[in-house]
């Protein structure tokens, strides 16, 4: 039998994890109305009724030196928070993301006989799958966003649900690229977007050969025009220094000012994407947008990946379909030359293009599962479960 008003401790360490904790509670407090949420929660969460114990923003650190730097202080507020959560007799604990913070208090409180849940698989799938273990032993489950997350744990005997990704959830299934370039307020023709990164290592590194790719793009379409997002004034300044360079090129760059969503927004309007691999291949992959993945790493990073990185795949649109849907070009493979090999193959394509956008809104629609309520059944479920005995 459920609990009427259980007491929920919930942790989030960055503002991604408090908008999964906002709608994550709005979709608890309609089962359980009278629910407490206690923890560390950050604006949006303590808009739908969550208690903090200390500020979110406390536990936004960022970079190996940083983290060193205050490892006192946040050994201090996991302390503090367990004790807390055990004074406050809550029914079930669920870290949302920050795995270091999260994992190691949903052990302590495991090993107390508290009901714990995990919200966001680390990539332990991908490197370091050892980690795997201690995951068992920290948590009763993991909410995953993506399915093949959920066969992972399966094989090792990790109680885990697919729920889902709340971007596919928020983002329509028929993206409107019209609409997207009049927000933009760019004209008709072929539009390439270049997404290098949102880090200055990344502009850097990765900018030049997108840049570089698109001249030779240009030499044999010259009418494609390209378009690059700048999510900050800093990032703004460093890709103007590097378009600077290419003169001839149509290029527009578009900031932060026209919306949060300003990478979202160029790729919505775009006909083809050249990106970095990171989280951008899935919004590409929800707007439904073919592209070339690529990416660069120093090269003892990349040595040292090699032997950790236990999957043929870096890019979330391949990872979902078990093949090679998109290209990636990857340490060495990434040049100009073969990115503009990659993108005008897919510009003289269209019935490739057309094949894969099928796949795309495929996955789309598994991927919009309705993330937030698909997780607030599983710990509804979890929660009618008996209490262990420590």
């Amino acid at each position: 039998m459920t609990l009427k008003s259980p007491v929920f401790g919930i942790v989030a360490g960055e503002a991604s994890g408090d908008t999964l904790g906002a709608d994550l509670i709005r979709a608890l407090k309609v089962q359980y109305p009278q629910a407490r949420f206690i923890g560390i929660a950050g604006p949006q969460m303590l808009a739908e009724g969550a208690e903090t114990l200390v500020p979110m923003e406390r536990l936004s650190v960022m970079g190996l030196v940083e983290v060193l730097g205050r490892l006192r202080e946040l050994f201090g507020i996991r302390d503090q928070l367990i004790a807390h959560l055990l004074a406050q007799k809550i029914d079930v604990f669920i870290g949302i993301d920050a795995p270091d913070f999260n994992l190691r208090i949903a052990a302590e409180l495991k090993a107390k006989g508290l009901r714990t849940v995990h919200y966001v698989s680390p990539s332990v799938w991908a490197w370091r799958q050892g980690r795997v273990h201690g995951i068992r032993a920290s948590v009763d489950l993991m909410l995953c966003l993506l399915p093949f997350e959920k066969a992972f744990y399966d094989q090792h005997a990790v109680d885990a649900v697919f729920v889902g990704h709340p971007l596919a959830d928020s983002l329509p299934m028929l993206n409107d690229t019209q609409a997207a370039r009049q927000r933009l307020g760019i004209g008709g023709g072929e539009w390439l977007a270049l997404l290098p990164g949102s880090r200055r290592g990344e502009v850097a590194s990765m900018l030049p050969l997108l840049l570089d790719a698109a001249q030779r793009i240009h030499a044999q379409r010259p009418g494609c025009q390209f378009m690059i997002p700048a999510i900050n004034a800093e990032r703004r300044a460093d890709i103007d220094a590097l378009v600077a360079g290419y003169p001839e090129l149509p290029i527009r760059v578009f900031d932060q000012q026209r919306g949060a969503g300003v990478g979202r927004e160029v790729m919505a309007a775009s006909d083809i994407v050249a990106l970095t691999s990171g989280t951008a291949t899935l919004e590409a992959l929800l707007l439904k947008k073919p592209m070339v993945v690529t990416y660069r790493l120093h090269w003892l990073t990349w040595l040292i990946a090699r032997f950790l990185v236990r999957i043929p795949f870096v890019s979330l649109p391949n990872l979902l379909a078990g093949r090679r849907l998109v290209p990636e070009l990857l340490q060495g493979q990434a040049n100009p030359d073969n990115i503009a090999k990659e993108v005008l193959a897919w510009l003289n394509d269209p019935v490739r293009i057309s094949q894969t956008q099928s796949s795309f809104q495929q996955f789309h629609a598994q991927l919009a599962a309705n993330a937030s309520v698909t997780g607030a059944r599983a710990i509804s479920a979890l929660l009618a479960k008996p209490v262990r005995v420590p």
